[in-house]
C-alpha cells in the first residue's frame, strides 16, 4: 500500500492550490456568492438570467473589494427571500 503525504490546510482552498492572497480572496468571494445564489435560487424555483461572474469582474476592475453578508431576515417559515442579500463593497475607487 502506498503512503499518502498529507498537508495542512491553510484554510482557504485557493491559497492553498498556490493562487496569491488577493486572487485568493476573490475566487472564494466568487465561490461563496455562487453557492449561497444558487440554493436562494433553487429554493424559489426561479432561473438565473444573470451573470454574478460578470458582477465580480466588475468590481474588479473597478478596483473593489466585495464583501457577501446572507442574513435571514425574522419572518415565518418559508424559503429565503432575496431581500436578505447584503453585500458590502470595499475599495478606493470612486464611482
Amino acid at each position: 500500500m502506498e503512503k499518502v503525504k498529507l498537508t495542512r490546510s491553510s484554510g482557504g482552498v485557493f491559497r492553498d492550490l498556490g493562487f496569491s492572497g488577493d486572487e485568493s480572496e476573490h475566487l472564494q468571494l466568487r465561490a461563496e456568492l455562487m453557492i449561497k445564489l444558487q440554493k436562494v435560487i433553487t429554493a424559489r424555483g426561479l432561473k438565473q438570467d444573470f451573470s454574478i461572474d460578470t458582477l465580480i469582474d466588475m468590481l474588479a476592475r473597478l478596483g473593489l473589494r466585495a464583501k457577501l453578508v446572507l442574513q435571514p431576515r425574522r419572518r415565518r417559515a418559508g424559503p429565503p427571500n432575496l431581500d436578505s442579500i447584503s453585500a458590502g463593497v470595499h475599495g478606493t475607487a470612486g464611482c
